[in-house]
């Protein structure tokens, strides 16, 4: 089936939406027209095997025994409907409709009916047919045919996805949080794949695959439709989970369909309720919303990684709140099959980020401790940066980071990073934010150089060796140094003295305040090289004053603040011994993991300030990946005499037509 055969299908479903106008608003169209889309499709699906099951269901009204592993085999799917009635003849009988089509949807199977559930239809039944457009509504969908002979799965999937982008269009809401690009899928699951190719073409082969925010399925259904093209007996078993009630209710119908157990598609929160606790999977892909905070789940998630650190899945850190997709990544790893004492098990995992969880947060962030505790245990195989206007809710620059527990020899301890952004062609018509697509030439090429990235980076001869480069783990870890110097003051009276003097709390709670601000005033002008000098001077006037010189840390402190400025050329301040940090002065530098700091300092700090030091008690060890800059290449700006010369040509052209208007 051709693009326009499914547009063509999604047309007419989404053409009930003429009749839902005025009693619906656009926003709400969606919540019908979805899960009748999905009742239609189980219908036609069922249509071959339906008096069968009847038959089936008839026999054993009466008899005390659960028929249901026998309904299952007379429909040959693992759901089912026991009802005589049709869709056709729920619409023929307009005055019953809302009767006969909750009985309808009542004799379907338990998984079938929970799928219709999550779209809340009972109380869109109910809405429709006050309006009177219920027997309507059915009528457009029986002329709706999505025969699996007529509309392959495949097919089907793009369908529910062009539905679901407008239902998102109309109501404001994301449609990339629930599907991602088929193309992009079909690049991501052949680079998870790829290296896998002979062992999966071993005759029984069995694989698990997991997307941990699996929106309507596509990623499952690619993954499964290209292993079991590379080997048609091997058996591929799916397991989802989804946080939107109608994409997962999508998802779980399209895999019922298909003979997938739809138990293993769970609703929920992962981070929360994970739904596949204590299963492990040969692959896992997932593509989480860019930039979603997990505010809501912070208890929940903050009590497993303080409670259960390692044990647990967020063990290595917390992202900040505002993004969640570093915790995808840790859900997913924790999810990994060891590695058996031969090499065998293990799992690949594939998954879309946005550019920040790149190089987000300092050393010793939350979002730099999970990326070094990746790197160091040797799980990052890629990363792939993806062309921009790929997405459907999103511009920017997308990229795979592809890790496994299993490296292949000639990749342990390294990273493959592949320059994919020039790999796109135009699309004819827009949709949302995509302007760009992959074509099967792009991603032939893509997974082509990512299969032979360590010698393509090797040879500076391979056409697209400028578009791969290759690192050691520890390439992308750096220490994060704390460059101290010394507080320098000198000491002076001066009005701004005596008004600081008058808001110092610590000075003015003594009760010879008064005295002081007299004292103070005596030696208005005067100024001291040495913190001893000043406080000399000082004490003096405030016994001349009448006073007495005050003790204690607090009011020395007060003083220096007070009377203290910082002077280049001042007097270095000590605190027992050791010059005193003057922490307007601090800076910190990154200096390359493995290098000596102390030799860094005296090659590139000492020379510009050679009272400086390091506070070793505050160097932190920190990772980020700096994906732009390691393909940045420098483009010199054009000659000035280029410029001058283009200028002066269109300041003629300007003058010739100011010309034509005056003659």
């Amino acid at each position: 089936m051709n693009s326009s055969k499914h547009t063509e299908l999604a047309n007419h479903a989404w053409s009930v939406a003429d009749l839902l106008r005025g009693d619906y608003k656009q926003s709400d169209y969606g919540k019908v027209i979805l899960p009748f889309t999905v009742l239609r499709r189980l219908e036609c699906v069922l249509e071959p095997t339906r008096e069968k099951v009847t038959q089936i269901a008839e026999q054993y009204k009466d008899r005390d025994i659960d028929a249901d592993r026998f309904l299952r085999r007379a429909s040959g799917h693992s759901f089912y409907n026991t009802s005589n009635l049709t869709l056709k003849k729920i619409a023929a009988d307009p005055q019953s409709a809302a009767k006969n089509l909750t009985v309808y949807v009542g004799a379907f199977s338990d998984n079938a009916r929970g799928v219709l559930d999550r779209f809340e239809f009972a109380q869109q039944i109910k809405r429709l047919d006050s309006a009177g457009l219920l027997y309507q509504v059915i009528g457009k969908f029986t002329d709706l045919d999505l025969r699996p002979e007529v509309v392959p799965n495949h097919n089907m999937g793009y369908i529910f996805e062009e539905l679901i982008r407008r239902f998102s269009e109309q109501s404001n809401e994301t449609a990339g949080e629930h599907f991602t690009p088929r193309e992009v899928i079909q690049l991501m699951v052949r680079l998870l794949v790829a290296p896998d190719g002979d062992a999966l073409q071993l005759p029984g082969a069995v694989r698990t695959v997991l997307d941990p925010a699996c929106g309507t399925g596509g990623m499952l259904s690619a993954m499964d439709d290209l292993i079991t093209e590379l080997n048609p007996d091997a058996t591929v078993e799916v397991f989802g989970q989804e946080l939107n009630p109608e994409s997962w209710a999508i998802c779980r119908s399209d895999l019922m369909i298909k003979g997938q157990d739809p138990e293993n598609i769970r609703f929920g929160n992962s981070f929360s309720d994970d739904g596949h606790k204590r299963k492990s999977f040969d692959y896992m892909l997932a593509n989480p919303p860019f930039g979603v905070e997990w505010k809501k789940v912070k208890d929940e998630v903050t009590d497993e990684h303080e409670k259960l650190g390692d044990a647990g899945r967020f063990g290595a850190g917390l992202p900040r709140i505002n993004d969640g997709s570093l915790l995808f990544l840790q859900h997913m790893i924790s999810k990994m099959k060891p590695v058996d004492v031969d090499g065998g098990g293990g799992s690949r995992l594939a998954i879309v980020f946005n550019g920040s969880p790149l190089f987000t947060g300092a050393a010793g962030s939350g979002e730099s401790e999970i990326r070094r505790w990746i790197l160091e245990n040797d799980w990052l195989e890629g990363i792939v940066a993806l062309p921009d206007q790929l997405f459907y809710n999103t511009g920017i620059s997308t990229y795979f980071w592809i890790l496994t527990n299993r490296k292949s020899p000639d990749h342990k301890g390294k990273v493959v990073l592949l320059d994919a952004r020039d790999q796109w062609q135009k699309m004819r018509k827009s949709l949302g934010d995509k302007r760009k697509e992959l074509g099967k030439e792009h991603i032939a090429t893509v997974v082509k150089l990512y299969g032979e990235a360590l010698e393509a980076a090797g040879d500076a001869e391979h056409p697209l060796h400028g578009k791969v480069k290759v690192f050691r783990n520890e390439d992308f870890g750096y220490q994060r140094i704390t460059v101290e110097r010394p507080l320098k003051l000198r000491f002076e009276v001066t009005e701004d003295t005596l008004a600081a003097l008058e808001v110092s709390k610590a000075i003015q709670r003594l009760p010879q305040a008064g005295v002081l601000a007299d004292a103070f005033k005596s030696v208005m002008g005067a100024s001291w090289s040495t913190k001893q000098e000043a406080w000399l001077a000082l004490k003096d006037a405030v016994v001349a004053a009448g006073g007495t010189w005050p003790t204690g840390a607090p009011f020395n402190k007060a003083l220096r603040e007070v009377i203290g400025v910082r002077d280049p050329e001042g007097e270095v301040q000590r605190v027992k011994g050791e010059p005193e940090p003057d922490g307007e002065l601090r800076d910190y530098e990154n200096v390359p993991l493995g290098e000596d700091i102390e030799e860094y300092l005296s090659r590139e700090v000492h020379p510009h300030v050679p009272d400086a030091w390091i506070d070793h008690t505050k160097t932190k060890v920190g990772y980020e990946i700096p994906f732009t800059r390691h393909f940045y290449v420098y483009e010199p700006p054009r000659p000035l005499a280029e410029i001058n010369a283009e200028l002066k040509a269109l300041e003629a052209e300007i003058q010739g037509l100011l010309g034509e208007v005056t003659e």
